[in-house]
């Protein structure tokens, strides 16, 4: 298997990290012969699910419908929610001291820009 990126935020998306996939097929209805075309799959690192199904629906009928899935999706299990998290502890641990721990730092304080 390769890795895949995150469709929003680019991120990498390994070989059985916890992801959300939507896989996007067009076919006809009604009309001999019937015409498939390939799946496309497409990846959310479990930030960007969260983000997005916590966030406001996006425009669009397509958009909503995959928006309204990826909700499910996270509101179904906690596992996703879960790994997010540990994510963005990651991140929070990795960012520098801001002083209130009472430890003080030379130089420039850092920041953390999304």
């Amino acid at each position: 298997m390769e890795n895949t990126f995150c469709l929003r935020c680019n991120r990498e998306i390994q070989s059985g990290q916890k992801s959300v996939a939507v896989y996007l097929f067009a076919q006809t209805v009604g009309v001999r012969p019937r015409q498939k075309s390939s799946a496309q799959r497409i990846s959310f690192c479990p930030q960007c699910s969260v983000s997005l199904a916590m966030g406001p629906p996006p425009e669009g009928a397509l958009n909503i419908a995959a928006w309204q899935m990826i909700r499910d999706l996270v509101g179904a299990d906690p596992s996703l929610n879960q790994a997010a998290w540990e994510a963005l502890n990651g991140v929070v641990n990795a960012l520098p001291a801001t002083g209130t721990d009472g430890a003080t730092r030379q130089g420039n304080a850092g920041y953390f820009e999304f």
